[in-house]
């Protein structure tokens, strides 16, 4: 079956998979997919369990298969006998699961982030790899890759990578995205539902949040906010202001974009693009929080300006270095 994996799981009767928070395509997608692989062979392992956790996302991910046997919630008490952490960079990513990890008897770590702080007992972390689901791949004997299987995969990899467009798309990407659709997978069809397709609410946000972003460091920073009011107004989620950073991104003459969003009073999430040289997972990292070389996040405490001016301060140093 998987032999990187398999050896972890010699002995084990319950297994709990989970991401990170405010979980994105790649997350999510991780997720299904090793659900997907490790229940069809349950019984040949030894399996008796296997439990997913992932806070809610959006509806556009229902195309995937296992998505109705995910907890939301994580009222349970279950002690696990492998817990495996997927697209998750440090601990504190994991969110309410934290308490699986930290009863569990063995934990796997699986995951891209070059920040990841390998956290525990087992740790694959591939940092040059666009996405966890590409790392899983690898792992994977291709043999069992099913459709449902691939279908997962292929969404982790897209949206990851932007569609291929990112800096993090390697000729090894392409090659696994070539052998996935040779599953039968619709493809396009993937792209348009899970990516592309926005509601009207989200494109009502976009819209805001372009018409309100404003430019710093002599046109080479783009910035855009939005508050806890803003989100209530258009009856929202935090999953309905996915995208909105890699529209900023593409600003042109833009080298950094920097989307933020209140998540409790005078507590933000920032997430930053780097088009250029600037290393965001540098600043990141310096804030408490992680990612990739060009895309990466943090949470900060403070008003909205407090985090803007501390920001940049970090923002302009490293684009001074480039001059």
């Amino acid at each position: 079956m998987i032999e990187k994996i398999n050896t972890e799981l010699i002995g084990a009767k319950k297994i709990a998979i989970a991401g990170h928070i405010r979980p994105d395509g790649d997350c999510i997608g991780s997720c299904t997919a090793l659900y997907l692989y490790l229940k069809q062979s349950m019984a040949e392992i030894g399996i008796d369990q296997i439990d997913v956790y992932l806070e809610r996302f959006g509806n556009e991910f229902r195309i995937l298969g296992g998505i109705d046997d995910i907890w939301h919630t994580y009222e349970s008490d279950e002690v696990y006998d492998v817990f495996i952490s997927l697209d998750s960079g440090s601990l504190d990513r994991l969110g309410n699961a934290l308490k699986y990890f930290k009863s569990a008897g063995k934990t796997i770590n699986i995951d891209h982030h070059i920040s990841n702080n390998l956290y525990a007992n087992v740790n694959h972390v591939v940092a040059d790899a666009s996405s966890t689901c590409e790392v899983l791949f690898d792992i994977f004997d291709e043999h069992y890759i099913t459709k449902e299987i691939a279908k997962s995969l292929y969404v982790g990899i897209i949206h990851d990578t932007g569609v291929f467009k990112h800096s993090n798309t390697s000729e090894h990407t392409m090659g696994v995205a070539g052998k996935l659709i040779s599953k039968g997978i619709e493809f396009s069809r993937l792209i348009d539902e899970s990516f592309y397709s926005k509601t009207f609410i989200q494109n009502q946000i976009l819209g805001r949040c372009l018409m309100e972003s404003t430019l710093f460091l002599e046109g080479k920073v783009v910035v855009s906010s939005i508050n806890r009011k803003m989100v209530e107004f258009y009856q929202a989620s935090t999953s309905d202001l996915d995208g909105i950073i890699d529209q900023l991104r593409i600003t042109k003459g833009v080298e950094v974009a920097i989307f933020i969003y209140e998540l409790n009073l005078h507590e933000y999430k920032v997430s930053m693009r780097s088009n250029g040289e600037v290393n965001v997972s540098k600043i990141a990292v310096y804030f408490g929080g992680g990612g990739h070389i060009k895309a990466a996040g943090y949470s900060m405490n403070g008003t909205l300006h407090d985090v803007i001016n501390n920001l940049m301060v970090h923002v302009e140093a490293q684009l001074l270095q480039l001059v």
